[in-house]
């Protein structure tokens, strides 16, 4: 980082308003607050609206159909925003594009929209301060989508806050792209090599979000089973091990990880869901298709039955675990028995929770360009009888709860006066009354109603005697 940046300290700096508009995964959101962290001492904090900013990041995600034309529609509106300032004496708002699509078509952004400012892929928004200086020097466009050779984590100021959805949980970054190269994804071309952080750093990041209060970690990672972070001895060490090492840390409760994949569930994962309490009984883990010539045609390097075993072997682990997968309906050449063996794997194994979607086409993926393209008009019709199991399937999960005693971990004040609102172990909304003073607390509470998108309760008589 050069020298000019640091030339005037942080608490000196005018300040300055930043907006980041976040679209896609988890990773997405942990990366925006790091990009937050990157530019405080620059004297930048953040804001509510684009149209009080003097930066706006925005964080995007190639996953989801039509997204580079998202990403376009919305630098229009930024421009008509960074018009509208200049017009009334304002600073000229800097715009960036980070994350998937800026990595995917970063030369495409600059010739459709010239005044875009900062150009950035996910590996590399540490060099961020960097970026800023250069474009106020240069006047002109900076754009930086290569993979570097060096650790983004290494070069990145401890946060200010947790990276979370409130202050009692947190995501934790531990591991970045994929080697997996399955046909309809382009992650591993956006995000790059898998590659995980270092034990001693993820362990310190963990502590210093407990140390503010978390009580809750998601462990995060294009495939986050794939964690191989090295240990101060330089040994690598397993997603099993890491966890184990995390329950360690006084006042942490809970830990979970997403997302996995199906190649990656070890033997030491599985026994780690049997030996370590705070690992939450609820793991997603994408399958995509139940056909093993689909399967094959994704390059998923796995059969339906391999995965129906994995998932035999980590409910023997732990009985109560529940599960949440995605589906993919109407890649290339899905034939109706190709949906209809899908089907079948989901009603063999059940799922509490589930994503599902129709295949699309991603420029640069080897699915784009296979013939036998299934008509859209199947993959619609495919894709409502997915969703229809799994939505019963869901339902009946929610429905067997009614009546049990579930931990809860209570996150908020609910909607209505008096109540609280907090997850079960399974990612549950759970919504009660009880007096605030237990925020931040895990209490038992009698699972009474189940309804449409969460469950409702009453305290246990224990739990409320002792308030």
């Amino acid at each position: 980082m050069s020298a000019e940046l640091t030339t005037t300290p942080s608490a000196t700096r005018p300040r300055q308003g930043l907006h980041v508009i976040t679209w896609g995964c988890q990773m997405n959101v942990y990366d925006s607050a790091r990009m937050s962290d990157v530019l405080r001492p620059l004297g930048y904090a953040p804001v509510e609206t684009a149209e009080d900013a003097d930066m706006v990041i925005l964080n995007t995600c190639h996953i989801r159909e039509r997204a580079t034309e998202k990403v376009f529609s919305e630098l229009g509106r930024l421009r008509k925003i960074r018009d509208e300032r200049m017009q009334e004496g304002k600073s000229r708002t800097v715009i960036a594009v980070a994350g998937c699509v800026a990595q995917a078509a970063g030369e495409e952004i600059l010739s459709r929209a010239p005044y875009v400012d900062l150009v950035l892929g996910p590996q590399t928004y540490h060099r961020l301060p960097e970026m800023v200086a250069r474009a106020s020097r240069a006047g002109g466009a900076v754009i930086d989508t290569d993979f570097p050779t060096e650790q983004k984590f290494d070069f990145l100021p401890e946060q200010a806050a947790p990276q979370s959805t409130g202050n009692l949980t947190a995501f934790l970054t531990i591991q970045e792209g994929c080697d997996k190269f399955c046909s309809f994804c382009v992650v591993p071309y956006t995000r790059g090599a898998e590659s995980s952080r270092p034990v001693s750093s993820v362990v310190a990041e963990a502590r210093r979000m407990v140390a503010s209060g978390v009580r809750e970690i998601t462990l995060l990672g294009q495939n986050v089973n794939a964690y191989h972070g090295l240990d101060d001895q330089g040994r690598s060490t397993t997603l099993a091990e890491l966890a184990a090492l995390l329950a360690d840390i006084p006042g942490l409760a809970r830990i979970r990880y997403s997302t996995s994949h199906p190649r990656d569930v070890e033997q030491t994962l599985i026994d780690a869901h049997r030996d370590i309490p705070a690992l939450m009984p609820f793991l997603h883990l994408p399958v995509q298709s139940g056909s093993d010539r689909v399967l094959k045609a994704m390059n998923r390097g796995h059969t339906a039955d391999e995965y129906r075993e994995s998932i035999r072997l980590l409910r023997k682990a732990r009985p109560d675990l529940a599960l949440s997968s995605d589906f993919i309906v109407g890649h290339p050449g899905e034939t109706e028995q190709d949906f209809q063996d899908t089907m079948q794997l989901i009603r063999d194994i059940g799922f509490a929770s589930a994503y599902s979607f129709k295949y699309s086409p991603r420029p640069g993926t080897p699915a784009a360009g296979q013939p036998l393209q299934v008509a859209e008009d199947i993959k619609d019709r495919r894709l409502a009888e997915l969703q229809a199991l799994l939505r019963e399937q869901q339902d009946a999960f929610n429905e067997s709860l009614v009546g049990t005693v579930q931990d809860v971990l209570i996150t908020g004040l609910g909607r209505k006066p008096g109540q609280l609102a907090g997850r079960s172990p399974y990612l549950q909304p759970i919504h009660f009354d009880g007096p605030a003073e237990l925020i931040g607390q895990i209490v038992k509470v009698s699972i009474t109603i189940r309804r449409t998108n969460s469950l409702g309760g009453v305290l246990t008589r224990e739990t409320a005697l002792a308030c």
